[in-house]
């Protein structure tokens, strides 16, 4: 069987709320079994991450991360996905691996926004202005449709390349947002605990390391706290890392994952901040290359 080439050529065909559900239901299924692997050399990384749902596939993600790839006017992530057939190991498809990487970043965070963030929620604003940013522009778009964005960046003209309003002042316009997404490279904390008003939701993404931040001890003690995977998040980022080893919060703080109960992962107030983190997996990008395929099948 000749695999299929799954391109950005499909990405009309895909829809948020079908992914959304495409997570949920691959959460449904046997946990998965997931590792993942490093190399180094300089200052570049080959990283595979590779994951198998019983009944669902396989899947063998690689991702190149090149930080000098600027000065030759390329992506610094670069990569390839292969999906594989549950019951006979077959090479199934080789998905693109900006379009997959795109979906499942955005999908997660989108997902933890629809469970925890007030359904009145009508200002959010967008922390970064890189391409996840843009993605979770669009995404938030299919769940909140009168939502009004702004975004803040520390580069005042990558925050204006995205054609929405821009905020100067990054504590002023968190204490106005309903949702405050986080897509940024920080290692120290952009957004501290004493700016967070009642009854807000965050959505954590740019923190995928140990050495990362993008919020302060403050926040994490103030909040309600929600991963994706207490797996590929607990003891691997900073962002959980650093305020358990100060003691700020406790593992046994997080409340969920995507694997508990979806009465778990939910708000119980009006009143009550909430705080998702976004740590990925292999898992995800199985579940979410599933659901392209699925889609290219029937488009």
């Amino acid at each position: 069987m000749t695999p299929r080439i799954l391109g950005p050529d499909i990405e009309p065909w895909l829809t948020w709320s079908g992914l959304t559900d495409a997570l949920e239901a691959g959460h449904t299924r046997p946990k998965a079994e997931i590792k993942d692997a490093f190399l180094y050399q300089g200052g570049n990384t080959l990283l595979n991450r590779a994951a198998w749902i019983a009944g669902l596939g396989l899947l063998v993600k690689a991702a190149t991360v090149f930080p000098g790839n600027g000065a030759h006017r390329l992506p610094s992530v670069n990569g390839a996905a292969t999906l594989f057939d549950d019951q006979t190991g077959v090479l199934t498809a080789l998905v693109d691996f900006h379009l997959l990487t795109k979906w499942k970043t955005a999908g997660d965070s989108l997902l933890s926004a629809k469970r925890l963030a007030r359904k009145d929620a009508r200002r959010i604003l967008l922390v970064g202005a890189g391409s996840v940013a843009r993605a979770m522009h669009s995404a938030y778009q299919s769940a909140f449709p009168e939502a009004r964005f702004t975004v803040w960046s520390r580069s005042r003209a990558s925050a204006e390349a995205m054609g929405l309003p821009v905020a100067d002042d990054l504590e002023r316009a968190v204490a106005q947002a309903d949702i405050i997404c986080t897509a940024t490279m920080a290692t120290a904390p952009l957004i501290k605990g004493a700016w967070l008003q009642p009854g807000q939701h965050l959505d954590l993404i740019g923190a995928y390391t140990p050495a990362m931040r993008e919020v302060d001890d403050e926040a994490m003690a103030r909040a309600r706290l929600f991963v994706d995977s207490r797996a590929t998040t607990l003891r691997h980022i900073g962002e959980l890392m650093d305020p358990i080893a100060s003691g700020a919060i406790s593992e046994s703080d997080v409340i969920a994952d995507f694997y508990d109960a979806p009465a778990a992962y939910a708000r119980r107030t009006e009143d009550e901040i909430t705080i998702a983190k976004n740590g990925g997996g292999a898992h995800l990008d199985l579940m979410t290359a599933d659901y392209i395929a699925r889609t290219a099948t029937n488009a």
